[in-house]
C-alpha cells in the first residue's frame, strides 16, 4: 500500500490525513482520523456530462456502518444497514451545503462524494466529513474552488468556557448553551448550522470570529498537502452563449424582463412567462434551447443583483427590511386535534398540528451515534407539490423535508418543557400549504401557535425569519424575508430563529465563495427586528399557553414510589400491572428506575389506576388511622385489610381494653372496624382497635 500522512494539532487532539491507493479508482480520496473517529472520503466525477441534467448534479452520501460503533445494530430480523438515518442525512446535507457553492454551477458532469464512517469514538464525524471532503476534492483533478475549514464550537453553560469540537459526552450532558458548526475560507463563512439556548447575537458573532481563525489554520494545512500530493485540476473555460442568443435577448426581451422582474409581483410565475416567450423565439430561430434557457436564467440573476444594489429595487417592491403581511391563528381546525396553528408570511402558508402522547410514544433511536435512546420531542415537515402549484409524487419524504424538519425542531427544543414537569411525548407536523420562500421558518411560527393552542407550557414563543443578500464585488444589499426569485437567485439564505431573548437555531446556505463577518453582523440585526415583529403577531393571537391541554389528549399523572416496590407493582411475569391495565383500561404505565411511575390515558382511567397503585404501594407508619375489613380470625388475633392490597394483624390484646377470651364473640369476617397502625416491621403491620375505638366493645366488658 502506498501511503503518505499529514498531521495537525486541532483543539488539543491529533488530526491525521492519510492518502493511500486504498480507493485507487477515485479522482480523490483521504482517510481522516481524529482521536478514535475515522472516516474514508472519496470524490468521483464522471468523465462525460449528464445531458439530462439542467442543474449541477452533485450528490453527497454519508454512510454509517454499524461496525464503526463496535456493535451489531439494526432490528432483530435485519442486521444489515438499511436506509440512512436522519442523522446521516443531515450530515450529508451539511457537507453538500458547504462544498456546492465552490463548484461552477454550469458543470453538468455528475460528482459524487461518499463519506464512509469506519470507526466512531467521542468525536462527531460530521466535522471530519467536511474537512475530509475538502481534502478529497482539493487533491483531485475535479474543478473546485476549495479548500475550506470546518469547526464546531460550543460554550459551557456554567463557566462560559469556549470548547472546540465538543465530544458527544460534553454535548449529551447539556453542558453547552450553544454550539455552532461553521465552515469557510479566506476569512469568510459559507455554511452555518447552529443550536442555541436563547443566546445573544453578539455572543454568536464572537464565536464566528473565532471559527474564522480556525478555518485559516485548517486552510493553510490543506494548502500544504495540496502542494505535495494534489493533482492538476481539469478546469474548463466558461462557455459563452452564441451571439445569436444574446442578440435575440437584448433586442426583444431584456427590457421586458426587467419590467417583469420589478413589477412588484411575488413569486416567479410572471417571470417564467417571459422565459417561455424567449424560448419560443429561440426555437423559431433554430437556436439551442438548452443554452438559451441557461442564458436567460443568468440574466434574471444579473438583473436582480443590479436592481437591488444599483437601483434599490426588490422584485416584489418591498423595502429591504420589510416583512411581508403576517397572519396567525391558533386552533379552530377541529377538536380532534390536540393543538393547531396556521401562519402566513406573504404567500408562504403553513399549517402545524400538535399531537401529545404518553412516554411510551417516544421514538426509539438505535444508530451508531445513539444506542437505544428515546426521543420525546419531534418535529416533522412536509412539502407537497401543490404548495408551489405543481403536480408530483405524494407521500414519503426526502432529504429537504428531513433537513427543514430538523431545523424547526432545533429552533423549538430550548423552549419545550422538561419531562419532569410535562411528561408527554410531543410530535409536531408542519404542512407547507403554499410556499414562496422560507417555509422552514414559517414552520417554526406555526408550530409555536400549535404548542400554545395545545396548552404546552413552553418557556417563550419562538419565531423565525430568513435574511438574504445580493452581492456584487464589495457592494451588497441585505433582504429581510426573502421570497421566490430572491431565494433562488440571491447569494445568501440565512435562517435565524429565536425568542425575544435570543437565538435558538440558525442555518446559512450561500451561492458565493463566502460571506463576510460584517454582512453576518448586519443580517443578525435585521433578523432580530423582523423576529420581534413576528412574535408580536403570534402573541396578539394567543399571548400564553392555554390553561389546560385538550380533553382528547391523554392525561398523564406521575406517582413516586419506593424503587424497591416496582417489582410489587409489576408482579410476577407482569401479572399485576397487566391486571391494573385490564381493570382500568389505562393506555400506558411507564416505570423509571428512581421509582417514578407515569400513567397515561383518559382522566377517569388514570385516576383509577393511580388509586390502585397508591393503595398497593402505600407504606404505613405507626400512628396512622384507617378503616379495616376483617378477613380471618385465629385464636391469637384477627387479620384485617386496611386497603385492597395491605393486610395487618390485630393481636388479641389490641382488640379491646379488657381481656378477650373469645374473639369470635366480638368480631366476624367482613366486619368493618376503625384501627390504628401500632407498628411496621419487616413489611408486617400491627393494628389496634382499642386505640382507635376503645368503646366499640364496651357492652362486652366484664363487670368490675
Amino acid at each position: 500500500m502506498k501511503s503518505k500522512s499529514f498531521s495537525l494539532n486541532l483543539a488539543g487532539k491529533n488530526l491525521t490525513a492519510e492518502f493511500t491507493d486504498l480507493a485507487g479508482q477515485t479522482n480523490g480520496s483521504v482517510l481522516l482520523r481524529y482521536d478514535e473517529t475515522a472516516i474514508l472520503v472519496t470524490a468521483v466525477m464522471n468523465s462525460e456530462p449528464n445531458t439530462q441534467a439542467d442543474y449541477f448534479p452533485l450528490s453527497v452520501e454519508f454512510e454509517e456502518k454499524f461496525y464503526a460503533a463496535g456493535a451489531i445494530l439494526g432490528s432483530r430480523f435485519m442486521r444489515r444497514e438499511g436506509r440512512p438515518s436522519d442523522e446521516a442525512i443531515l450530515s450529508a446535507r451539511i457537507v453538500d451545503r458547504t462544498i456546492r457553492p465552490l463548484f461552477d454551477s454550469a458543470t453538468r458532469n455528475d460528482v459524487q462524494i461518499v463519506i464512509t464512517v469506519l470507526a466512531i469514538g467521542e468525536e462527531d464525524p460530521d466535522v471530519l466529513g467536511i474537512i475530509g471532503t475538502s481534502l478529497a476534492l482539493a487533491v483531485s483533478d475535479i474543478p473546485w474552488r476549495g479548500p475550506v475549514g470546518a469547526v464546531r464550537i460550543g460554550r459551557n453553560r456554567k463557566s462560559g468556557e469556549i470548547i472546540l469540537n465538543p465530544t458527544y459526552t460534553e454535548r449529551a450532558k447539556n453542558l453547552l448553551d450553544f454550539e455552532i458548526l461553521a465552515c469557510g475560507k479566506n476569512g469568510t463563512v459559507n455554511m452555518i448550522e447552529t443550536a442555541a439556548d436563547e443566546v445573544s447575537e453578539q455572543d454568536i458573532m464572537s464565536v464566528l470570529e473565532a471559527a474564522v481563525e480556525i478555518h485559516k489554520q485548517l486552510e493553510e494545512w490543506q494548502k500544504n498537502i495540496i502542494a505535495e500530493v494534489g493533482k492538476q485540476k481539469n478546469d474548463k473555460d466558461e462557455e459563452k452563449a452564441p451571439l445569436s442568443i444574446t442578440e435575440l435577448f437584448n433586442s426583444n426581451f431584456a427590457t421586458k424582463l426587467h419590467e417583469t422582474i420589478f413589477s412588484n409581483q411575488a413569486g416567479k410565475t410572471h417571470i417564467q412567462k417571459v422565459k417561455k416567450g424567449f424560448l419560443s423565439a429561440a426555437i423559431k430561430g433554430e437556436l439551442d434551447t438548452t443554452v438559451a434557457s441557461s442564458y436567460f436564467e443568468k440574466q434574471i440573476n444579473k438583473m436582480l443583483h443590479h436592481g437591488a444594489i444599483e437601483e434599490n429595487l426588490r422584485a416584489d417592491g418591498r423595502d429591504f427590511n420589510q416583512v411581508r403581511p403576517l397572519f396567525a391563528k391558533a386552533g379552530g381546525v377541529s377538536p380532534v386535534l390536540h393543538g393547531s396553528g396556521i401562519f402566513y408570511r406573504g404567500e408562504t402558508h403553513i399549517f402545524s398540528a400538535l399531537t401529545l402522547g404518553g412516554r411510551g410514544a417516544a421514538q426509539l433511536l438505535d444508530t451508531i451515534e445513539s444506542h437505544n435512546t428515546k426521543k420525546s420531542f419531534m418535529h416533522h415537515y412536509n412539502f407537497p407539490p401543490f404548495s408551489v402549484g405543481e403536480t408530483g409524487r405524494i407521500g414519503g419524504f426526502n432529504r429537504r423535508m428531513i433537513g427543514h424538519g430538523a431545523l424547526a425542531e432545533k429552533a423549538l427544543a430550548p423552549v419545550i418543557p422538561a419531562q419532569e414537569s410535562f411528561p408527554y411525548t410531543i410530535r409536531l407536523v408542519s404542512e407547507t400549504m403554499s410556499c414562496n420562500g422560507s417555509s422552514s421558518m414559517g414552520s417554526v411560527c406555526a408550530s409555536t401557535l400549535a404548542l400554545l393552542d395545545g396548552g404546552v407550557p413552553i418557556k417563550k414563543p419562538v419565531a423565525g425569519i430568513a435574511i438574504g443578500a445580493m452581492i456584487q464585488g464589495d457592494k451588497y444589499k441585505l433582504l429581510t424575508d426573502i421570497q421566490g426569485p430572491e431565494d433562488e437567485f440571491g447569494d445568501m439564505d440565512f435562517k435565524i430563529a429565536g425568542t425575544s431573548e435570543g437565538v435558538t437555531a440558525m442555518q446559512m446556505d450561500i451561492k458565493t465563495d463566502g460571506i463576510s463577518l460584517q454582512i453576518l453582523r448586519e443580517a443578525f440585526e435585521q433578523a432580530r427586528e423582523a423576529r420581534a415583529q413576528i412574535l408580536e403577531t403570534i402573541q396578539a393571537e394567543i399571548p400564553s399557553p392555554r390553561a389546560t391541554i385538550s380533553d382528547r389528549a391523554p392525561q398523564i399523572v406521575s406517582l413516586k414510589i419506593n424503587p424497591n416496590q416496582i417489582g410489587l407493582v409489576v408482579g410476577s411475569k407482569g401479572k399485576t400491572v397487566k391486571k391494573i391495565k385490564e381493570e382500568t383500561h389505562i393506555e400506558e404505565i411507564d416505570f423509571e428506575d428512581d421509582g417514578t411511575i407515569y400513567l397515561s390515558g383518559l382522566r377517569t382511567n388514570v385516576e383509577a389506576a393511580a388509586h390502585i397503585i397508591e393503595s398497593l404501594t402505600k407504606e404505613y407508619e405507626a400512628g396512622e388511622s384507617a378503616v379495616a375489613s376483617i378477613t380471618k380470625i385465629t385464636n391469637f388475633g384477627a387479620f384485617a385489610k386496611i386497603n385492597e392490597h395491605v393486610e395487618g394483624l390485630i393481636h388479641i390484646s389490641e382488640i379491646a381494653p379488657f381481656r378477650v377470651e373469645n374473639i369470635r364473640q366480638l368480631l366476624q369476617v367482613g366486619d368493618e372496624v376503625k384501627v390504628v397502625v401500632t407498628k411496621v416491621e419487616d413489611g408486617k403491620i400491627g393494628l389496634s382497635i382499642k386505640e382507635a375505638d376503645p368503646d366499640r366493645f364496651s357492652t362486652f366488658a366484664p363487670e368490675q
